[in-house]
């Protein structure tokens, strides 16, 4: 797994007008190429009206899964010029659709591939990104007693608390960087006075 990866915090739409033609990013986070795939599936009924649908995304922190669309358009005017923009910009885990209605003025191959890919470039910068950071999970158990006081200190101290939960001992869910985790043992004994249990899990991507 890579260390982190960079996506949309939300679905966005940003529009633009060039020459008459309505050129309507929007962009979503995507988990899986079902979930991009749904996104588009759903903007295109958004917009039964529109001339195009162009599509692009990218799924996996490698970049593994990169797939587009021209939806019409001529070949490789619409949906490479988007996907270059995702990559460009580090994009992972994200889709992006740019409805297009027709003004009445052609662009010509070289404005459709700057209108397009200018496009996703305006909705990234309009909308922002978030960069999600890997990080090693930890199960801390802990008495009552000691339990709020712990929970303020892992606060406090910048660290992750994914999850509580309260039963007979009160369980924490801890999101750790790979390199925080001798330290963070270590730490946990010290605040604790040893009493507390550190069960290290899997991984999972979060903000960083």
């Amino acid at each position: 797994m890579q260390d982190a990866y960079r996506t949309v915090p939300h679905e966005g739409v940003h529009e633009t007008e060039i020459n008459r033609s309505r050129f309507r990013c929007a962009l979503a986070p995507a988990a899986t190429e079902s979930e991009a795939q749904d996104f588009i599936a759903r903007i295109r009924a958004e917009h039964p009206g529109a001339n195009h649908n162009c599509w692009a995304y990218v799924i996996g922190t490698d970049a593994s899964v990169q797939k587009a669309s021209d939806d019409g358009e001529p070949g490789g005017t619409a949906g490479v010029p988007m996907l270059q923009m995702l990559l460009r910009r580090d994009m992972r885990y994200t889709v992006a659709v740019v409805t297009r209605y027709f003004g009445g003025v052609k662009l010509g191959a070289g404005g459709l591939i700057r209108a397009y890919g200018g496009a996703v470039g305006e909705a990234l910068d309009a909308l922002g990104t978030v960069t999600r950071q890997r990080f090693r999970l930890a199960t801390v158990t802990v008495d009552h007693q000691r339990a709020g006081k712990l929970e303020n200190d892992l606060r406090s101290t910048g660290r992750t608390v994914r999850d509580v939960r309260y039963g007979e001992a009160v369980t924490l869910e801890v999101a750790l960087p790979d390199a925080d985790v001798d330290a963070f043992r270590r730490w946990l004994a010290d605040a604790t006075a040893g009493s507390a249990h550190c069960e290290l899990g899997g991984e999972a991507y979060g903000d960083a």
